[in-house]
């Protein structure tokens, strides 16, 4: 049986976020843009100095969220951003994971 929340039209994406985004209160940022959006997930820096987001939610909403992050916060710099599709996993409201 399929969990509801797979039924209701949800996609989970990774996206790794390049560029001076670590020291700059960016996962702070991410966490106050995807919990304003409505999008569910986590983040955590990584040890290449990348910042890996996964975001669970409607497509539109998802989408709305990988905008904001090309933006950045303000005190950032965004060089680049991966996007790639991801398995869905059950996720409750959006964290801050440990570094990876």
């Amino acid at each position: 049986m399929t969990p509801s929340w797979l039924s209701l039209g949800m996609v989970a994406r990774i996206i790794l976020v390049s560029g001076r985004v670590q020291g700059v209160m960016f996962r702070d940022w991410t966490i106050q843009a995807a919990r304003a959006i409505g999008v569910s997930g986590w983040v955590r820096n990584r040890a290449d100095g990348s910042v890996e987001v996964y975001a669970v939610g409607e497509p539109d909403l998802v989408d709305r969220l990988t905008d904001r992050l090309r933006e950045g916060s303000p005190a950032s710099r965004v060089d680049r951003i991966d996007v790639a599709e991801a398995q869905l996993q059950p996720v409750d409201g959006f964290v801050r994971r440990p570094s990876a």
